[in-house]
């Protein structure tokens, strides 16, 4: 089968297609998947080119991805397709259910998945579409939800509306009762707008933190402020939720994490890294058969192309998702 690898740490060129054997499912991931389609996360990004001071003090890198070059050539996480095989300790699918979820080395023609992390792909959405949703839907959702607790009437802002995360975290925001404003650029007004955002900033005009506006809840996922300024926007108690790790207010996190304990315990910030699981993944589905989610994809890509869907994601302006078609829907 053909799948993007590579045999060292570098830019997207070091990204090769290349014909290897085709995965046998185990007791552990125990779904074979013909993978139709796949789409890119930050993830993505640093898994091909990490800074090396993660990879020499990251336990996952020393003991999983390795510190000089990978230790498993693979690439991808995000995939949808229909199921080859099972092992014969899966009781959910069988071959031919159409599933999307957390494929491992979903760069590929074919991949093999833990049963956990599948789920049934909407009947309404295409390949494409189901691959952009496990890790950017799954992190809004748990975002917006887990860690935002958000309840109906919120005053819920999005920073970084018009991303992959972003659009999703619109969404659902609005899907669980939330008044949402959504902060992205000029170009991406009209998309947040359609997508159900009640009130839009453009960042390059007005800065969210200086209008005096207060919110229940910030879902951040530009990491364009300090973490003071957040404070300073949100109501009494309100919360802020920082997606992922960004490098730039860890340490202004760090202060308030343990200052706050002193003074007995700041809570108002929460950062966390995705946990894809087939219980939301399924609660992501129902919301795209009723029509309350949608899936913006802002850039195509074959498998061949997977460098430059990797540079397009680096570049930052993608709306929506990036996805890498492996093999047209009807094949």
């Amino acid at each position: 089968m053909k799948a993007i690898v590579r045999s060292k740490y570098g830019s997207p060129d070091v990204l090769q297609v290349q014909e290897i054997a085709k995965p046998v499912p185990n007791k552990i991931r125990g779904v074979l998947v013909k993978v139709y389609a796949s789409s890119v996360n930050p993830a993505d990004r640093y898994s091909v080119n990490p800074p090396f001071v993660i990879r020499l003090v990251s336990p996952l890198f020393r003991l999983g991805m390795g510190v000089r070059k990978p230790k498993d050539p693979g690439l991808g996480g995000d995939a949808a397709g229909r199921v080859e095989a099972v092992a014969d300790n899966v009781t959910q699918f069988k071959p031919g259910d159409e599933v999307f979820g957390a494929v491992m080395n979903g760069y590929a023609e074919y991949g093999v998945a833990r049963e956990s992390k599948l789920a049934i792909k909407p009947a309404n959405i295409s390949f494409e579409q189901a691959a952009a949703i496990p890790v950017a839907a799954t992190t809004a959702l748990q975002a917006i939800r887990d860690k935002g607790k958000i309840k109906p009437g919120d005053k819920v802002l999005v920073n970084g509306a018009g991303g992959g995360v972003g659009t999703y975290a619109v969404q659902i925001a609005k899907a669980l009762g939330g008044e949402v404003t959504a902060v992205t650029s000029t170009a991406n007004l009209d998309l947040v707008k359609s997508l159900g955002a009640d009130h839009v900033i453009d960042y390059t005009k007005e800065d969210f933190a200086k209008n005096g506006e207060r919110y229940d809840l910030i879902c951040d996922i530009a990491a364009s402020h300090s973490v003071s300024e957040y404070k300073n926007t949100l109501n009494p108690n309100g919360v802020c939720v920082i997606v992922g790790i960004k490098t730039n207010i860890i340490r202004g996190l760090l202060y308030y994490q343990i200052v706050g304990r002193l003074r007995g315990g700041d809570k108002k910030f929460r950062f966390f890294i995705a946990n894809i699981n087939q219980k939301d993944l399924e609660f992501l589905a129902k919301l795209q058969e009723a029509g309350k989610l949608r899936t913006v994809v802002g850039g195509r890509y074959s498998l061949n192309d997977t460098s430059e869907a990797i540079r397009h994601l680096i570049r930052g302006v993608a709306q929506g998702k990036i996805v890498i078609t492996v093999r047209p829907d009807n094949s």
